[in-house]
């Protein structure tokens, strides 16, 4: 059996508050299901599923798993678990997908551990959830979109996304294993208005620095700063040789700084409490990039 991973991320913002949903399919050598991961402020929800409860929406972007539906239109859900129960319904507005795969010319590599994709930047989101009798509304409100499948997240990576006045951002970088060596690769989508600004490795973009929850990254005249101020991490489960045996940590919504700058002229640069990032560097990688 081969080993393979595949899952979509659904990002709900409020201004109160939100939530993250995680439907995914995941198979090894010796065992397959499928399951769906909540991820709140105040906690996180696992439901396992059997592998042939999850499947894909013919003629269009979306999964099911069991009686929970995840499509370009909405999120319904109906999961009673001896864990924790979700109900309720999401109603998505019109997508905003990027001009072209996030992964590039990288698409047609084959053997990557990991391949990422971006279904929409940022779209409207109302409806409500209940999870475990905590109500979570949303009215007019913000989501994001992306997916990910292979056998495995990468071992050092650090990931976020984050919504701003008039858009949206998302950052990701990895150490990617290829063939007998290993480079760190950049993947990153500045929504911005009507404008989209690509940061990746394949368009040049090289890494000033990572360290202690910063990254700089710089791609020509372009420079992208983030940073991680003060976490509020929760564990997931995340994929390794397919099984979902590895505790990532992520902070859904904490306090994070992002500056995006054009020959030296600063687009935007501000301070949120609702960014999301996941950062599984070692304090040492600097160093071991020299």
């Amino acid at each position: 059996m081969k080993e393979y991973f595949y899952g979509w991320y659904f990002k709900c913002q409020s201004k109160e508050s939100g939530l993250a949903i995680i439907p995914a399919l995941h198979k090894s050598k010796d065992t397959k299901s499928s399951s769906v991961q909540i991820i709140t402020s105040d906690g996180v929800y696992n439901a396992n599923f059997p592998y042939e409860a999850f499947s894909k929406r013919r003629g269009g972007f979306g999964v099911n798993v069991k009686d929970n539906r995840f499509f370009s239109e909405g999120i319904e859900l109906d999961i009673q678990d001896s864990d924790f129960n979700a109900v309720g319904t999401l109603k998505f507005g019109e997508l905003s997908p990027i001009k072209y795969d996030i992964m590039g010319p990288f698409k047609f590599v084959p053997f990557m551990e990991c391949r990422h994709s971006v279904a929409s930047m940022k779209h409207t989101v109302s409806g409500e959830l209940k999870i475990n009798g905590t109500s979570y509304s949303f009215d007019n409100d913000v989501g994001y979109i992306e997916g990910d499948r292979g056998s495995s997240f990468p071992r050092e990576y650090a990931w976020t996304h984050c919504f701003f006045e008039g858009g949206s951002v998302m950052l990701s970088v990895a150490r990617i294993p290829f063939g007998l060596f290993s480079f760190t690769g950049i993947i990153g989508v500045i929504m911005l208005g009507n404008k989209e600004y690509r940061i990746a490795t394949y368009l040049g973009a090289k890494i000033l620095k990572i360290e202690d929850g910063e990254i700089i990254i710089k791609q020509g005249k372009k420079v992208l700063k983030v940073k991680l101020i003060e976490k509020n991490a929760r564990p997931l489960f995340a994929p390794n040789g397919g099984k979902m045996t590895r505790t990532i940590h992520e902070s859904l919504f904490c306090s994070a700084s992002y500056t995006f700058k054009i020959k030296e002229k600063t687009v935007f640069s501000f301070e949120s409490d609702k960014a999301s990032f996941e950062y599984e560097f070692p304090k040492d990688f600097s160093k071991k990039r020299k």
